[in-house]
């Protein structure tokens, strides 16, 4: 049986991603046992990135994929069996979730899952209430690369690790939480949940977040606004250094991702724990607090 699958916010490109892999039954990568069928687009009218694409992707699912149009959340969550909230304006998040968490029914929230760590306790908070299965995570998690660099253990315990990416930013989505978010899930992927104090340093074209894990470890976050668009990762062992590429990877994470997402809403079981997500939104939220202070900030 196929779930029927409602996604609320149509102005990302991420939407055309579900779409392909969960409707397109001609694409080599598609995830079976899923299928989007209505959406509700949403779209934020103060910001660009939003109301510039809600158009172009409303036209995309209706007319290449036959998707039902609804005209607010809550006829998403009562036609569908599990939901994506995909809105890229991370501060929607709450208000879309508050909507349609009487529901009941599995949600996935795209990145960020907030841009603040009261929303997204908010957000938690009525999951618990509403007994809601809920995941929220940046498909770099997946990254093909990373994951077998983690996996191969043959250099001893992680001592540490160095993530770097590309780091656009975008005012209504404060610092990391725009695209720097990737790079920092990927270094939650590396060290896991833990992090107590955390230094951020900033000019106009490079970006550099320093983090000490409770265990003593420190991990980094650099990104750049000049040019280079792969993401990576130095992975720092007992016994030596390992480097990943998304570059090397020969499947996309955003399938790796959506697979986990269909696992998730036919289970309501993800490996993602909730609470980590929460500290990926406060590590962001704290690093903009030392950019602008120039000293260390705790968790």
């Amino acid at each position: 049986m196929s779930l029927k699958i409602g996604i609320i916010g149509l102005d990302t490109s991420h939407v055309e991603r579900f779409a392909e892999t969960l409707n397109d039954s001609k694409t080599p990568s598609q995830v079976p046992k899923g299928e989007i069928s209505v959406a509700y687009p949403g779209g934020s009218n103060d910001f660009a990135l939003s109301y510039n694409r809600v158009g172009k992707y409303t036209d995309l699912l209706t007319k290449k994929y036959g998707v039902e149009m609804v005209d607010d959340p809550e006829q998403v969550a009562d036609k569908s069996d599990a939901i994506l909230i995909a809105s890229v304006d991370g501060r929607v998040h709450l208000d879309q979730f508050q909507r349609i968490a009487p529901y009941g029914k599995p949600v996935f929230i795209d990145k960020p899952f907030s841009i603040n760590t009261s929303s997204a306790k908010k957000i938690i908070e009525l999951s618990e209430q509403y007994n809601v299965p809920l995941m929220s995570c940046s498909p770099l998690r997946y990254d093909e690369s990373l994951t077998e660099g983690i996996q191969n253990s043959n250099s001893g315990s992680i001592i540490g690790a160095d993530c770097y990416g590309p780091m656009e930013l975008q005012q209504t989505q404060p610092g990391l939480y725009w695209y720097g978010i990737h790079a920092v899930e990927m270094l939650y992927t590396i060290l896991g949940s833990g992090c107590k104090t955390v230094y951020a340093y900033a000019n106009d074209t490079h970006e550099l977040v320093i983090g000490e894990w409770k265990d003593g470890r420190i991990g980094t976050v650099r990104g750049n606004r000049v040019g280079n668009k792969i993401f990576g990762s130095s992975i720092h062992r007992e016994n030596g250094t390992q480097f990943t590429a998304s570059s090397k990877s020969k499947k996309s994470y955003h399938v790796n991702l959506h697979e986990k997402i269909l696992k998730f809403m036919e289970t309501g079981r993800t490996d993602v724990d909730i609470n980590t997500t929460l500290e990926i939104i406060r590590f962001i939220e704290a690093a903009n607090e030392s950019r602008d202070i120039r000293k260390a900030v705790k968790i």
